[in-house]
């Protein structure tokens, strides 16, 4: 996403974002602040000069140096000269992104009521006279978030990437179609999903009845962040090398699967 795209999502949308203290504090910071929040949108991604920062956020240098002292103040950003004009500062975020609070939605989802999760999960298996406790547990707390306007994708990612370390003591092999073929075994055997791969210049990962969101409402954003977090960490230990993962497609978004574009971070 442009700088310019990011700037229009936070004027518009105008959560209250909540970060972390900065290091060795404890509690956290609430950004209620439309100016900050663009900032801190602007930074996400990469660190910024301080000029560059009035340019794109279209405010005076005094209301932003206000704002930035302020986020510096509760250890949210922090800066550091530039090396090569000690006069300039650039600034980057100092703390861990936790999640934001938009408005709840205002009536009861359809994927929240108990005649969904009867239909859904717990009578969905004629065949089996157990239901899959995990998935009514795991959709019910997702789809309660959502219906509380209480987004933690932040912590759902670092979830994620925590699990796919340990998870690839479990899938590692030297041959790539071997590990590969671990991946897909262990998503459908443990109802993950029924999962793809296309490897290019980018690997290109779908996966089809995805148990991260196959029953959320459509909200037009993706939500898979528990798996990308795992899809992250898997494939890093494996090709020794960072990488990034974008959900290009989910079920949250009106599509038919979700889609995960990883790629090699120089």
């Amino acid at each position: 996403m442009e700088i310019t795209d990011k700037i229009t999502e936070a004027k518009k949308q105008k959560p209250i974002q909540i970060f972390s203290k900065g290091h060795k504090e404890i509690g956290v910071n609430v950004i209620k602040s439309p100016v900050k929040l663009i900032i801190l949108s602007m930074l996400k991604d990469s660190e910024m000069e301080f000029d560059e920062i009035v340019k794109n956020i279209g405010k005076s240098k005094s209301t932003v140096s206000v704002h930035l002292k302020s986020l510096r103040k509760d250890g949210v950003i922090s800066f550091k000269f530039d090396p090569d004009d000690q006069r300039k500062k650039i600034f980057y975020i100092n703390s861990r992104f936790l999640g934001e609070i938009e408005s709840p939605e205002p009536f009861e989802l359809e994927e929240q009521k108990t005649k969904f999760l009867l239909d859904n999960i717990i009578n969905k298996d004629t065949n089996n006279d157990q239901f899959d406790f995990s998935q009514l547990l795991f959709h019910t707390f997702r789809s309660t978030l959502i219906q509380e306007g209480i987004n933690i994708n932040p912590v759902l990612y670092e979830a994620g990437r925590r699990i796919g370390l340990a998870l690839y003591e479990e899938l590692k092999d030297e041959d790539v179609d071997n590990f590969f073929a671990n991946i897909k075994e262990f998503w459908e055997g443990y109802g993950l999903g029924k999962i793809e791969f296309n490897l290019g210049e980018k690997i290109e990962i779908t996966n089809y009845d995805c148990f991260e969101c196959g029953l959320l409402p459509k909200t037009g954003k993706p939500v898979c962040y528990l798996d990308g977090g795992i899809i992250k960490s898997v494939l890093s230990s494996f090709l020794k090398k960072e990488v990034m993962v974008t959900e290009t497609k989910c079920y949250t978004m009106g599509d038919n699967c979700c889609v995960f574009e990883v790629e090699t971070v120089e």
